[in-house]
């Protein structure tokens, strides 16, 4: 109970990945069913209790007492009672556990819901949108429009799990998975890969942005639009420029216009985004030095190679990969 008092007594803003503090249809619907099983557990334990303290104190007999003959074989409303007892509280219990199943989970996307492919690599997510917009890491969506993410793997087993918006859903390869939930409340959510998936399992990050319509527009319209070129002016993101161009980075990253690469995450609009690394790092210059220059430092496992640039060809890629909003 103390336990319990101290993390109640914590902010919201310090614990992000609270189940507690539900942003969503599906996450208010997780939350409810939650709280009526805790309901019985707690009514279950409070009659065990109250049985323990009888059977002791009051039915029991004391040292040296002559406890009176019983000529009782057996007690049938006591066996009717413990076999109707937990009948009763199992249908409490599943009976709302199954209607919410079935509510959470439509066979058929909701009437204009916005449907969403995700596909989680390791270890970084990859979200496609129907207009043809892409989007690494950071998922973006409008607030009180129904979403229906398809799941996809693209190598192993990985699992979708954002706290605050519902429940984890496993991401199975050669299986699609839906989870379909409307998100009621503007904010930036915190997921995570919640099913071991390797070395860095624990650095499969990714932000949920719930936007206003108006915001999410504006978003999607500079998702399909290109990359914003550098000005002339700028000469270290247009020296960058042809450090990526000559570099291994086209065989796996996309800039649309620049590079056909597909196997790492799209750096189209790199520099509009607030993390790096799947969420591990904050989007800066520092970081993404730090970054392209040992990746499996910050990030063991990853595919990426070390680039092994010198400092002027490192400090005009980062400059140029900045410069793409």
């Amino acid at each position: 109970m103390a336990i319990a008092l101290a993390i109640a007594g914590c902010s919201d803003t310090d614990r992000p990945m609270t189940t507690l503090a539900p942003k969503s249809d599906l996450a208010q619907w997780i939350q409810s069913l939650y709280i009526q099983v805790t309901v019985w557990d707690a009514i279950i334990f409070a009659i065990v209790i109250i049985a323990f303290i009888l059977a002791v104190f009051v039915f029991s007999s004391r040292v040296g007492e002559a406890a009176p003959a019983s000529t009782a074989s057996s007690d049938l409303g006591l066996e009717i009672a413990w076999t109707l007892g937990p009948t009763l509280v199992l249908l409490m219990i599943s009976v709302p556990t199954i209607r919410t199943i079935f509510r959470s989970q439509p066979a058929v996307a909701p009437k204009g819901a916005l449907e969403i492919k995700v596909v989680a690599h390791q270890w970084w997510w990859e979200f496609d949108y129907p207009d043809g917009a892409k989007a690494s890491n950071e998922l973006h969506i409008p607030v009180n429009r129904p979403i229906r993410l398809s799941l996809e793997s693209g190598d192993i087993i990985h699992s979708f799990w954002v706290p605050q918006l519902g429940g984890k859903r496993d991401v199975v390869p050669g299986q699609i998975n839906e989870l379909t939930f409307v998100a009621t409340v503007p904010g930036m959510y915190p997921g995570q890969c919640a099913e071991f998936c390797g070395l860095s399992h624990a650095n499969m990050r990714f932000r949920t942005f719930v936007d206003s319509p108006d915001e999410f527009a504006k978003w999607d319209k500079d998702q399909l639009a290109g990359p914003v070129q550098s000005s002339s002016s700028d000469s270290l993101a247009s020296d960058g420029a042809k450090v990526f161009a000559d570099s291994p980075c086209t065989t796996c990253h996309m800039i649309q216009g620049v590079s056909k690469g597909y196997i790492g995450p799209d750096l189209t609009h790199f520099g509009a985004r607030t993390t790096l690394a799947a969420g591990v790092l904050k989007n800066t210059p520092e970081n993404v030095a730090k970054w392209i220059e040992n990746p499996q430092e910050i990030k063991p496992g990853a595919n990426m190679p070390p680039l092994l640039l010198p400092g002027p060809k490192l400090n005009a890629l980062v400059a140029y990969l900045e410069s793409l909003k």
